[in-house]
C-alpha cells in the first residue's frame, strides 16, 4: 500500500509514518519546509514540500498520483490564531479531498476533533475564542468531506492528546463521551482504519479504553 500523508511531520503523522514504514508500505508525507525532510526520511517516508496553503488542487493532486489511500493529518498548531484555523483545520482539509478526488485515490481518511461543529455558535463560556474557532473549521471541514460521494472516507475525532506510550487499548465509537487518548493510539488506529474499509462513510470518536485496538476497529466495521 501507498499512503500520502497531508501534515507529515505532524506528531501523530511521524508515528503513522514509521508504522506504515516498519510494515513494508510505502508512505509520503507532505511538509511545508524543506527542513523538515530529515525527520521523515528517518521515520521511513518519502518527504514531499507542499505548502496546502498556497498550493492548487491540481498541484496537491500530483503528489496523490498512485496512492491507495491518503491521510489528512494537518493542522495550524498551538498558537496559531483565528485565521490559519480556517486556512490550514478547513481549507487545506477541502483542498486535499479535492485533490484526492482529482488523483483517483478513494481512500481519505481524515484527522479531526472531539467535539468539532460547524455550526457551533459564538464562544462557549469558558472556552478560548480562537479554539472555538478551531472547532468550527474542522467541523465545516468534516462537513465537506461527508458529502462526497466519490470518497471512501473515515473521519477520526481523537479526544484530548497525550504523549504517554500507548497502550493498544482503547475506546471507538460513533459516541464515546471525552476522554485522553496517546498518540501512539491514535496512530495505531490510523493504521488498522486504513486496512478497514468497512469503516469507510463513518464518523468516529477516540479515546482510552479496555478493547484492543484490532477488536476494536473489527467491532466498527461490523456494525
Amino acid at each position: 500500500m501507498r499512503t500520502v500523508i497531508a501534515g507529515g511531520h505532524g506528531q501523530i503523522a511521524l508515528r503513522l509514518e514509521r508504522l506504515l514504514a516498519g510494515r513494508g508500505d510505502e508512505v509520503a508525507g507532505i511538509v511545508r519546509r524543506p527542513e523538515q525532510a530529515s525527520d521523515l526520511l528517518a521515520a521511513g517516508a518519502e518527504p514531499v514540500v507542499c505548502d496546502l496553503e498556497s498550493a492548487d488542487t491540481a498541484e496537491v493532486a500530483r503528489h496523490l498520483e498512485g496512492a491507495d489511500a491518503a491521510v489528512f493529518a494537518a493542522g495550524a498548531g498551538p498558537g496559531s490564531g483565528s485565521a490559519r484555523k480556517k486556512t490550514v483545520d478547513e481549507d487545506a482539509a477541502v483542498l486535499f479531498a479535492d485533490a484526492a478526488e482529482q488523483a483517483g485515490v478513494r481512500r481519505l481518511l481524515v484527522v479531526s476533533a472531539m467535539r468539532a461543529d460547524s455550526s457551533l455558535a459564538g464562544t462557549p463560556e469558558g472556552m478560548d475564542p480562537v479554539f472555538a474557532d478551531y472547532l468550527r473549521a474542522k467541523g465545516a471541514a468534516d462537513d465537506d468531506v461527508r458529502a462526497r460521494a466519490g470518497l471512501d472516507w473515515t473521519i477520526l475525532r481523537p479526544g484530548r492528546l497525550t504523549d504517554g506510550t500507548g497502550t493498544g487499548r482503547v475506546l471507538l465509537s460513533d459516541a464515546t463521551g471525552y476522554g485522553e487518548i496517546t498518540r501512539d493510539d491514535v496512530a495505531a488506529v490510523l493504521v488498522g482504519l486504513l486496512d478497514a474499509p468497512g469503516t469507510a462513510g463513518r464518523t468516529l470518536e477516540l479515546v482510552g479504553g479496555r478493547t484492543p485496538i484490532p477488536e476494536a476497529i473489527t467491532a466498527v466495521s461490523d456494525s
